[in-house]
């Protein structure tokens, strides 16, 4: 479905993407591990238009798509949860959601209202909070807003950044529950996450990023094994050699 080929992107003189080959493949979760600063955010910056690719190639269901307007991207079927959630405090949770259904109102969806049912049965709490403005959310509601909101775009791939960052443990499994119920229903997720116990879980194959390049990929069960892994994302000591 995503084939990103020798992506190169910079910030400025700072070459954050170096010759990074992704893909993903139709209903699989896909997850990007690494330290801050390694590049992740970057990727899916690029994905979704943010960001300009200086060199490579990004394909999308056979379209290039490496010069195209974020815009065109994301009625494409590309949709980005961003770092930080973003959701629009002085407006409504039906509003911030109809807002991500913005290009299909546009063009007349008849379905927009079923799929803001399906938002509503996946996050219960935004649906007994519909009229509330989004700022007065707590942090996981304001979670689960943004990723009703790009699940309005009626996305193809999900672009999820960082989606448990500073929620309680709790909320965290909560979020992870909903991203494995979206699996469920078929959707195509690339997800970049800290908590890579949590991620490699859910997911089906990942990426380990160090300083914008690939260092290790594969099926999550193997990435859980490698010890490089363990040592580094999951908290787990080299044992002694005795």
């Amino acid at each position: 479905m995503l084939r990103l080929t020798n992506i190169n992107c910079f910030y400025g003189t700072i070459h954050a993407l170096k010759n990074v080959s992704v893909h993903v493949a139709p209903g699989e979760i896909v997850v990007l591990i690494g330290a801050n600063g390694s590049g992740k955010t970057t990727l899916l910056k690029a994905v979704a238009g943010l960001l300009p690719v200086s060199d490579g190639s990004m394909v999308f269901q056979g379209q290039h798509i490496e010069s195209w307007p974020s815009s065109k991207i994301v009625a494409s079927g590309i949709a980005l949860v961003p770092e930080g959630r973003l959701i629009f405090g002085s407006l409504s949770v039906r509003d911030n959601l109809l807002l991500g259904a913005y290009h299909r109102i546009l063009n007349h969806d008849r379905h927009v209202q079923r799929d803001m049912d399906l938002v509503f049965d996946l996050f219960p709490v935004l649906a007994r909070r519909h009229n509330q403005m989004g700022g007065t959310l707590s942090g996981g509601e304001q979670q689960m807003l943004a990723i009703g909101r790009a699940l309005m775009a009626a996305p193809k791939i999900l672009l999820l950044d960082e989606p448990s960052m500073g929620l309680a443990p709790l909320v965290v499994k909560e979020i992870f529950s909903s991203i494995a119920k979206l699996r469920e229903r078929g959707a195509t997720i690339l997800l970049v996450e800290q908590n890579a116990k949590k991620a490699l879980s859910i997911a089906d194959r990942g990426y380990v990023l160090e300083t914008g390049k690939i260092i290790l990929q594969g099926a999550c069960q193997e990435l859980v094994q490698n010890q490089d892994v363990q040592n580094a994302y999951l908290g787990k000591a080299r044992q002694p050699n005795h």
